[in-house]
């Protein structure tokens, strides 16, 4: 019985690692810098320096506010050599990005954010976001 409860357990680990691996969709973020209040979704409330701004495509008539994404750089859209960092960090939606929609870009990471994944001289970047 302990094996079949260990299989089992080990199927649904692999389960949400697939799951986790096919959900990362592609696209493209860019960083803004401080002050982060007021925001769209949250008014004057601080919700920390680990947000973003919600493009058009992400955004959902304000039914992004508050979803967390995690956030990989994937690789760069400039010239700006190794503009990758590794590793990933968790964002937090807090806000609306307007401008976002018009440069192709799917959030606007805080610069806190942006500079955990990639190069902030890079400025804009490849992104995997689930």
């Amino acid at each position: 019985m302990a094996s079949v409860k260990s299989s089992v357990a080990a199927a649904a680990m692999v389960m949400v690692v697939l799951v986790s691996y096919v959900a990362a969709v592609p696209g493209i973020a860019t960083f803004y810098t401080p002050p982060y209040i007021p925001s769209s979704c949250f008014g004057n409330e601080d919700r920390g320096v680990l947000i973003a701004a919600a493009g058009d495509s992400i955004w959902d008539n304000r039914g992004a506010c508050g979803r967390s994404y995690t956030v990989s750089c994937t690789g760069g859209t400039n010239d700006v050599p190794n503009p990758c960092r590794g590793g990933s960090v968790t964002v937090t939606i807090v806000d609306y990005c307007p401008g976002c929609a018009s440069r192709g870009v799917t959030m606007d990471l805080s610069q806190e954010a942006f500079a955990m994944i990639a190069n902030p001289d890079a400025g804009r970047i490849q992104i995997d976001y689930n």
